[in-house]
Parts: C-alpha cells; sequence; structure tokens
C-alpha cells in the first residue's frame, strides 16, 4: 500500500477525513489492540506463575491457616508426589515446590515478610538492586570539591556487606555450631554507618587473607538484628567478633588491619595446641596415642607455627593430637635425620600407633588448607581405634540405608587392663594386613565396663553368656538399630593365654612352643574374621541378629571440677612459658602495692584500736566528779525526758519506721536505772531509726494507765501502783500506733511473747506476788486459777530490774516480741 506524501510531513498536517488520516487511524486501532493483546497474555502469564509461586495453593490451604493445618496440609501432599511413590513425570518438581511452600509458611518471620510484602526469601531486602545515578552528573560532588579527586566516596561500597548478611536464625544453626571447628568472624554494621564504608575495603582484604586459612566470615546488620547486637556485646559499629568453640570475643582495636586480626585469632586460640617438641620429647609425644588419638608432627623453619596450621590443629583437636618441631633449631637435629626432612620446607607427618614410619607425609613450601583437610580426614583414626564416645562410632561406623554398599566394622570387646594388651596387639596386626578398603570395613575395639548398656544389647539378643575377648562384626542400618554377628570360632582368649615366654636352654625351648602356638592361633582367628567378612560383603547375605541399642558414653567427657583444674593447669603453664622478667617486675609491683595498702589499712586499725583502750582506761580510773573538777568523755547517746512539751516530737509525730524507747523510773530509783538502761541501749546508738527516753512515773502515771487501758479495750479504769511500774521500758511506733513492753515481772520476758489476755490469766493465777499484776491494774484476789505450776516468785532488787532487758531488745529487732495496738495516742498529761 502507497503511502500519501502527507505522511513524511506528519499527521499534524493530515486533514480530517482525508485518505491520510483515516490511514493513520486504522493504523493506531491496529497498534492499540495488539498492545491490549501482550498485556493481557503478559497478566495471564504473571497470574499463573504467582499461581504457581503461591505457598498457599501450593498446600492448597487459606491465608489464616493455622500451623497445624500448614503441616497437615505438607505432610499429606508430601507422601502423595514423593518422588519414590508417584510415577508423575513432574512429581520431583512438585515435591521441591511444597517444600519450599511448607518452609515458607512455616517460619513465622518469613510468613509475615511475605503476607505483607510478597518477600519469600528471608534475605530479599538485602539483594534488592539499587539504582546508579553515577552516570549522570547532574550534580558535583561535594567531597571531590572539599577533598579532591582522590577522595573516591563511591569506592566505598558496603554491598560486600550485603552479599554477606546473615540473620540470626542462621546465627544459631550454622555460625554456632560450625565455629567448634572452625573460627567465624563476623561483622556487625549499619547502612548509613560512615565508619562501616570506610572498613569495608579493609574487611575484604581481610576475607581474601584469610579465607584460604579457613576461617569463615559472614556480617550482619545491627539495625534489623538489635537482639543479637546485645546478646554478642556489640559495643560501637562497625565491630568485629570472632565466634569460637561457642564463645563470642570482641575484637576492640579501632584499627582493621589484617596482621593484628591474626593475632586476635591466634590468642584466642586454645593454648598449646601445637606444644614444641623436640628431639627429647618427640618418643614420649609418638607414643601417647593411648588416648585414642592419631600423632600429627608440623615442622617449620619458623619459631612458632603458621596460622592455617593452629586452624587445622584445632578443627581436628578431637582426633589428632598436633606437634611443632622448629627446623632451624639444634634441639631438632636428630628429628630431621630421623625422618629424613628438608630443612627449608613445610612438613607434615602423621603417625598411628607405630612410631618409626608415618602413615603419610607431605613437604611443601606453603601446604594449603585444603590439602592438610584432606590428608589428616583420611588419615585421621588410629589403625584400631577405640569406640569410646558416640562421635567415635559415628566416624568409624557411620550409618547406611543402602544395603547392598555395606560397612561392616569389626569389633574386639576387651577390657580395660594389661592382661587384655596383647588381644588388642594381635587385632591391630589383623586390621594392618588386612586388603580390605577402609570404606568398607573398619576395625575397632570397645571397653565392656565402660559400655556396657551396648553390649549387653548385643548378647541378649545372640543369647551369648561371655563376650570378653570375642569379635563381633556390626552394619549399622541408622542411628539407633544395628545388624549383628558374632565371629564364633574367633576367640583372642587364647592368645593372651599363650603368649611369648622367655629365657634359655629348657625355657627356651618351651618359649618356642608357645610362640608358634601363639601364632596358630593368630592365623586361626584371622581365618575366621576373614572368611566372615568376606561372606557378609555379599549383597545377598544379611547378618544374624538385629539390636536397637543406646548412645555410647563418653569416656573422654570431664566433670566441673576436672575442668576446672585443667583450666588453673593451663593458666599456670601459660603464666610460666610466657611470663619473662620485664613482665615480672611489674606484677611484682602491683602485688606489693597491693600488701603494702592492706598492711598500712591494718596498722591504722590496729593504733585506733589502742587509742580506744587507753581512753577506756582512764575513763575507769578518774570517774565522774560530782564537784565539776573533771571532765569526762561524754558518749554519743542522748536520753531525752519524755514530757507533755516534747510528747508529740517522740510520740505522735515520729516518722514512718522510726521508735521511741522508754524508761519508767521514779525520783528514787532514776540514779540506778538510767545508767543501766545506758549501757544496755549503747549498741543501738548509731541507728537513726530509735529515739531514747525516760519518764518519771510520777508525772507521766495518767498517761500510761490510759495507754494500758487502750490496749486492754477496758472500759473500767486502771489502778496501778506507781512503785511496781519502776523498771518497766516500752517501745512506743507513733505511725503504727502499738507498743512493746518489758518488765522484769512481765510474762513475755520469762517464757516469750504471749497474747495478751492470756499474760493477764497468768498474772492473776500469781497470789504470792501481788506485785505482778499490779502495774496492770489487775487484782490477783479475783483469779480462781490454782497455782501449783507456778514456782515460789523470785524477789527483784532495783539494781536487777533491767537485767534482761538486752534480751529483750534482741526479740524486739528480731520482731518477735509481742505487740500491743491503740486506736489512738492519748494525750500527756503531766501531774
Amino acid at each position: 500500500m502507497k503511502l500519501c506524501p502527507e505522511w513524511k510531513k506528519g499527521f499534524c498536517g493530515s486533514k480530517k477525513g482525508s485518505k491520510c488520516h483515516l490511514l493513520l487511524l486504522w493504523r493506531g486501532a491496529a497498534l492499540g489492540l495488539l498492545l491490549l493483546l501482550a498485556v493481557i497474555a503478559v497478566g495471564q502469564v504473571d497470574g499463573a506463575t504467582a499461581a504457581n509461586t503461591d505457598p498457599y495453593k501450593i498446600l492448597g490451604i487459606q491465608k489464616h491457616a493455622t500451623l497445624q493445618d500448614i503441616r497437615k496440609a505438607y505432610k499429606q501432599l508430601a507422601k502423595e508426589w514423593h518422588p519414590d511413590k508417584s510415577d508423575h513425570p513432574e512429581a520431583e518438581t512438585k515435591f521441591v515446590e511444597i517444600k519450599q511452600a511448607y518452609e515458607l509458611l512455616s517460619d513465622t518471620e518469613r510468613r509475615k515478610a511475605y503476607d505483607l510484602y510478597g518477600i519469600t526469601n528471608e534475605d530479599a531486602h538485602l539483594y534488592k538492586e539499587r539504582p546508579d545515578y553515577s552516570s549522570y552528573g547532574r550534580f558535583p560532588d561535594p567531597f571531590e570539591q572539599f577533598f579532591g579527586h582522590n577522595f573516591n566516596f563511591h569506592d566505598q561500597d558496603i554491598s560486600l556487606f550485603h552479599k554477606l548478611s546473615i540473620t540470626s536464625k542462621y546465627y544459631e544453626t550454622n555460625i554456632v555450631p560450625k565455629s567448634r571447628h572452625t573460627p567465624q568472624i563476623l561483622m556487625f554494621y549499619s547502612d548509613w554507618c560512615f565508619s562501616c564504608m570506610k572498613a569495608a575495603n579493609s574487611f575484604k582484604k581481610m576475607i581474601d587473607t584469610l579465607e584460604p586459612f579457613g576461617v569463615t566470615f559472614a556480617t550482619i546488620n545491627a539495625g534489623h538484628e538489635n537482639q543479637l547486637v546485645r546478646k554478642v556485646g556489640v559495643h560501637s559499629l562497625p565491630c568485629v567478633i570472632m565466634v569460637l568453640d561457642e564463645h563470642n570475643y570482641v575484637y576492640k582495636e579501632s584499627v582493621y588491619n589484617t596482621q593484628r586480626v591474626v593475632e586476635f585469632i591466634r590468642q584466642k586460640l586454645p593454648y598449646k595446641l601445637l606444644p614444641n617438641i623436640d628431639d627429647s620429647s618427640v618418643d614420649s609425644f609418638l607414643n601417647g596415642w593411648s588416648d585414642n588419638r592419631v600423632r600429627a608432627i608440623v615442622m617449620e623453619p619458623r619459631t612458632q607455627p603458621r596460622l592455617r596450621y593452629l586452624i587445622t590443629a584445632f578443627h581436628f583437636r578431637e582426633r589428632v593430637a598436633f606437634g611443632f618441631v622448629q627446623l632451624n633449631s639444634q634441639k631438632t637435629q636428630r628429628i630431621q635425620e630421623r625422618y629424613k626432612i628438608h630443612p627449608s620446607l613445610d612438613t607434615l607427618l602423621i603417625f598411628n600407633e607405630e612410631p618409626s614410619r608415618p602413615v603419610a607425609s607431605i613437604s611443601m613450601s606453603d601446604i594449603p588448607t585444603a590439602t592438610l583437610n584432606n590428608i589428616i580426614s583420611v588419615n585421621k583414626y588410629l589403625a584400631l581405634p577405640r569406640l569410646s564416645s558416640q562421635s567415635m562410632l559415628e566416624g568409624v561406623c557411620p550409618a547406611e540405608w543402602n544395603r547392598p554398599r555395606k560397612r561392616l566394622c569389626v569389633v574386639l570387646v576387651t577390657e580395660n587392663i594389661p592382661t587384655h594388651d596383647e588381644a588388642r596387639h594381635a587385632m591391630r596386626r589383623i586390621a594392618l594386613e588386612s586388603n580390605y578398603s577402609p570404606e568398607r570395613v573398619r576395625f575397632a575395639y570397645i571397653y565392656q565396663e565402660k559400655q556396657a548398656e551396648f553390649i549387653d544389647a548385643l548378647a541378649e539378643h545372640s543369647k551369648l553368656d561371655e563376650t570378653v575377648l570375642k569379635v563381633v562384626i556390626i552394619w549399622r542400618r541408622d542411628t539407633k538399630h544395628v545388624k549383628y554377628e558374632w565371629v564364633h570360632g574367633a576367640t583372642l582368649e587364647r592368645l593372651d593365654k599363650s603368649g611369648g615366654g622367655e629365657g634359655g636352654g629348657a625355657e627356651g625351648g618351651s618359649g618356642a612352643v608357645e610362640n608358634e602356638t601363639h601364632e596358630i592361633n593368630y592365623n586361626n582367628t584371622k581365618q575366621k574374621v576373614d572368611g566372615a567378612i568376606q561372606r557378609l560383603l555379599r549383597s545377598s547375605e544379611a547378618l544374624t541378629y538385629e539390636a536397637e541399642v543406646k548412645d555410647l558414653l563418653d569416656e573422654h567427657a570431664q566433670g566441673l571440677v576436672v575442668r576446672i583444674l585443667n583450666k588453673f593447669l593451663m593458666a599456670f603453664e601459660y603464666m610460666t612459658d610466657n611470663l619473662g622478667q620485664e613482665h615480672i617486675l611489674p606484677a611484682l609491683s602491683v602485688v606489693g602495692t597491693i600488701a603494702f595498702i592492706l598492711g598500712a589499712g591494718y596498722l591504722m586499725s590496729y593504733l585506733v584500736r589502742i587509742e580506744e583502750e587507753n581512753i577506756q582506761k582512764k575513763q575507769s580510773k578518774n570517774p565522774d566528779d560530782r564537784n565539776g573538777k573533771t571532765m569526762n568523755y561524754v558518749p554519743e547517746l542522748r536520753l531525752h525526758e519524755l514530757r507533755a512539751e516534747k510528747y508529740n516530737g517522740l510520740v505522735r509525730l515520729l516518722k514512718p519506721g522510726c521508735r521511741t524507747i522508754v524508761l519508767l523510773t521514779d525520783l528514787q530509783s532514776r540514779n540506778k536505772l538510767i545508767p543501766a538502761f545506758h549501757k544496755a541501749v549503747w549498741p543501738y546508738r548509731k541507728n537513726k531509726t530509735l529515739m531514747f527516753a525516760h519518764m518519771l512515773i510520777e508525772k507521766g502515771i495518767g498517761w500510761y494507765a490510759e495507754l494500758l487501758r487502750l490496749s486492754l479495750s477496758e472500759s473500767r479504769e486502771m489502778k496501778i501502783n506507781p512503785r511496781n511500774c519502776i523498771g518497766t521500758v516500752i517501745a512506743l511506733n507513733g505511725h503504727r500506733k502499738y507498743f512493746c513492753m518489758y518488765h522484769a515481772k512481765h510474762p513475755e520476758s520469762n517464757r516469750g511473747a504471749k497474747r495478751m489476755m492470756k499474760m493477764t490469766r497468768q498474772l492473776s493465777t500469781m497470789p504470792s506476788d501481788p506485785e505482778a499484776g499490779a502495774f496492770l491494774g489487775m487484782d490477783s484476789s479475783d483469779s480462781e486459777t490454782s497455782t501449783s505450776d507456778f514456782s515460789e516468785p523470785k524477789i527483784l532488787l532495783e539494781e536487777n530490774l533491767l537485767d534482761g532487758l538486752p534480751n529483750w531488745l534482741d526479740r524486739l529487732f528480731e520482731g518477735t516480741t509481742h505487740r500491743y495496738y491503740i486506736n489512738y495516742w492519748p494525750d500527756f498529761t503531766s501531774k
């Protein structure tokens, strides 16, 4: 179709109704229809994709479904679409979708993020692409204007932090468990932290340097994980934390230099992870395999081992004991000649029970960490290891589900006694001479007395009475069930009883016979074991018995006391090895300073005590002069006199928690009772909640009688003999309106706290001592109770009235004395 010439000019110049205008309208309608169809198609694709990725639709549940509904739907769909149970061609893909949907919805935080924002990945917000406006150049960079072009702000990018960022859940489930074997370095940062931007390049260099050594790195956004920030003790941002053996260690220096971080890791690794070995200690080190660990020697032409070897030793410390040999030392020349070591290369030697020759060795200028891990992983078990823990059993005899790939474990049952050493030596010889691959057959031994439950479970089903020095072949189906078979006729008991003899002459002949018998028994046992292994390795052969077993007891576990002692011994060794004269002198200076301060304090307290004793002696030699010629020391205890003008201050207006202790006297007994009262209350002089007073009974008899009447709820007037009230001490609590009473004849002073009515009944039953109840206004003649239970009353003198006051005061402050409550404080009227 030809276009009109006006098309080149644009449709703005075409007239309405012209051919060109109609053509333009037709083309616009066609283009709009195509766009509409495209939008509809894209919407359908998006809808299908959304339907396929919607976890609720995948599991067939509603958005308000509970966690139980989610689990129920997942179990049902997993059984239906499991690849092993379904023949559908898309069963595997469908099963993966079901599992991912369940993982998303079973996590509360991820489910909330999906419901609110549609995020299916818990870390999706960290990987969002940010727009880059650097190419526009519309505005000048103020940092370049002020600091020049050398200040490149855009190079300080924290995108690396975002890529390595983890969550608290990942920290708990991955970082902490892995820290038992490998150091974990965490960098805490924030999006709006200028110091974090400056530390980004240093952190990248740190990763490039230390990650090949086995150190794992990760970052945590402090703004998103506030609880984790508080838990690990982050002090400021940025902050580097090392997680090692489930402990958090804070890197407190402000400079993030790689060398300083290396020293930080060295300091936090266990002390003597690679102890120094020389010609005198190498034999004892190699012969120490009785702890069930392989021996490894790291040799370097340096004074201390590299960090990569320290980290490797930490990783395999439970299975391998490491030692360090300095090649450029005169004390290690015999070791170098013995094993033909190159003096300028790093060397690793691994030994099992045989110290004369290593089972593996490698020499390089720089041994890579991956090579170290591969060599040690293959040789981390002895030729005949002991099944001393569940982790050892998992390593030597791992559980396998696939029957054609049976992995057998040949176990010798022994006891931890010297007489069984020969049997273990014979079993070790069988293991060394075996031609089977360690991936198919492993040899081990076990202590019956240590792992009694495990051995009893194997002996119970097979109805075997004696299991000591017998061989059993085990195949672990799973973690709890084993299939096993005892090797009949392969008993090493005869090897222990027919040990080789020594001597000459006739005894020499006997020894030769015993050695020949020993060899015959050994060959017979080896033949029986080999025959059983070859038969059971066939896929068609099944082991005879099956048993359910418990986890092995950890024989290397240490108690609390042992761990504390080991900590002290390790600290002592560290101080002995690392403290030199430059460290000892400052330490002695500090200890001397502390000792001087303590000695000076003790001397000053001793001098003060002597001075107090001298003052007391002078006071005893110079009594009070009534003429006023001498002035003695006045103690810090003030006694007030309870009168009408002081009554409100001493009683009614007392603050909460304060009390006033009042002694009742008269003019005749005043001079005798006040000194005794003063002596009894002297220990309480520094108590700011107490005030002390005395009252003349002649002046306050009316107030005292009203006080007793209110406490007894009596309506009649109290008849009180003032003479019987002297020596009474009452403790008044003005705020709570109660008082406690002491008197030599008061029942509480003799028999402990009683109810008031019981006390009054006891007082009224004493006709032979009329003064006992007279001070309370009780007449003894009204009592009809027998007096057979009371002894002859004791005659008291004025000097003895306050003898029991100190004990009563102790009970008063303990709160065990009886309290007499009143409704109000009566007025104090003087006579």
